[in-house]
């Protein structure tokens, strides 16, 4: 951003954390600009009171920019609150916490669903005398997740702020006339980096439905022999002993169906009485836990000294017999999800361990060599090409944060910027 110039004069902020803001501008509390409504608590008991079913937003609903608003659920509350509660367009709704990335991630209400109120986890921030755009867009940068995180309860991967934290956050305001001027500017620069984001996700899909259609031809391909999982690969168990050095990187499969890894520093101590398996380059990992039934992912030379839980098994096929990359592909399909589902069954909720037993007895299509071997080579192509387009996703998200913090906290000026 070393293209964008100061502003001539700042004065102290008062706050350390955010440092210098230019000397036009104001600082205030949020609190003194805007409203913090809380939201709804589940399990209330109803009973005898009249109650109204009305749909209701959770932290799964509120993204960082955006909302999520397919799968949203409802709650029956009663018909009395439903004024206290009802979100109105322009609310910036931020999330109480969560994960780490979650806490004061938000996005501002439109009124995309009518009526429709919030869970107690989430706020409904209702600005006074500040655009709710810029409103959102200074909560949401580094600067103000600096504060958040200085101001939550933490815990192990989790945290949460509280109201009042919230409404004593330090909020920079320019003018006006120079908000509309800035958040012009925002929004083109952003639009354009969104779009670039947009176009390198979208090439990544296009490859794992052209590995998928491949995988179809299996199916159709007269050549292609029917045969039970547990004769074409061997599961594969490799015990973590004591003797084993004390630091791993522990692997959970999230993201449902698109082979993606998530990483844990782990000590031997962390992991209790759990049975721990090492993970080599070359294996397929399956699991069925935790509600990401379905999930599958390959593992790479980055995952060396790595582990995973007996809960995820990990399997290879035969030399001669299957490619392990046409399985993993296999199993992105949707016969393969449906049958990671089907042995998945288990108890309500999130506990759904794969019967890795029942799963070896399903039939798969196996085709020749060659078909496996064009499913193969294009498993690896997205795979060395997924990594180069992640890093550069991951630094046009962080240009795009940097270029909203600079904006909203007076670093840059963007008033004659074209």
């Amino acid at each position: 951003m070393s293209h964008y110039k100061s502003y001539p004069a700042y004065k102290d902020s008062g706050m350390e954390w955010l440092g210098r803001v230019p000397e036009h501008w104001q600082t205030k509390r949020l609190k003194h600009i805007a409203d913090v409504q809380t939201g709804v608590a589940k399990g209330k008991d109803n009973e005898g009171k009249d109650t109204i079913e009305v749909p209701y937003l959770r932290v799964a609903n509120v993204q960082d920019g955006y909302l999520s608003l397919d799968d949203v659920a409802t709650i029956a509350i009663p018909r009395q609150d439903l004024t206290r509660y009802s979100l109105q367009p322009g609310d910036v709704l931020m999330n109480e916490g969560g994960d780490f990335d979650k806490l004061g991630r938000g996005s501002v209400w439109l009124g995309e669903i009518e009526p429709c109120i919030h869970q107690n986890h989430v706020f409904a921030v209702r600005p006074t005398i500040v655009s709710s755009a810029w409103l959102n867009a200074f909560t949401g940068s580094l600067a103000a997740q600096f504060y958040f995180m200085g101001r939550a309860k933490q815990s192990t991967n989790l945290a949460s702020i509280s109201s009042s934290n919230i409404m004593e956050l330090p909020v920079a305001m320019p003018p006006a006339a120079e908000v509309e001027l800035l958040l012009a500017h925002l929004n083109r620069e952003t639009a354009r980096i969104d779009a670039l984001i947009e176009k390198k996700t979208r090439f990544i899909e296009l490859l794992r439905e052209k590995t998928l259609s491949l995988v179809g031809q299996a199916f159709k391909c007269k050549e292609s022999r029917w045969i039970r999982l547990q004769h074409v690969c061997d599961v594969v168990s490799r015990s973590v002993g004591n003797e084993e050095e004390k630091s791993y990187v522990r692997l959970g499969l999230y993201n449902r169906g698109r082979g993606i890894f998530k990483k844990e520093e782990t000590d031997a101590e962390d992991m209790g009485d759990s049975e721990f398996f090492w993970v080599e380059p070359g294996d397929l990992i399956l699991s069925g836990q935790f509600a990401w039934e379905g999930a599958v992912a390959l593992a790479n030379v980055e995952h060396e000294s790595c582990v995973v839980s007996h809960r995820y098994p990990i399997i290879r096929g035969r030399a001669g017999e299957v490619l392990t990359e046409y399985l993993f592909a296999f199993f992105l399909s949707h016969y393969g999800d449906f049958l990671l589902n089907d042995c998945s069954r288990g108890s309500a909720g999130r506990n759904r361990p794969l019967n890795i037993v029942s799963l070896l007895k399903w039939k798969i299509p196996v085709p020749p060599m060659d078909l496996q071997e064009k499913v193969a080579a294009l498993v690896r192509y997205r795979r060395e090409l997924l990594h180069k387009v992640e890093i550069s996703i991951n630094l046009l998200k962080e240009r795009r944060s940097a270029l909203i913090t600079a904006a909203v906290t007076g670093q840059i000026d963007l008033r004659e910027a074209v």
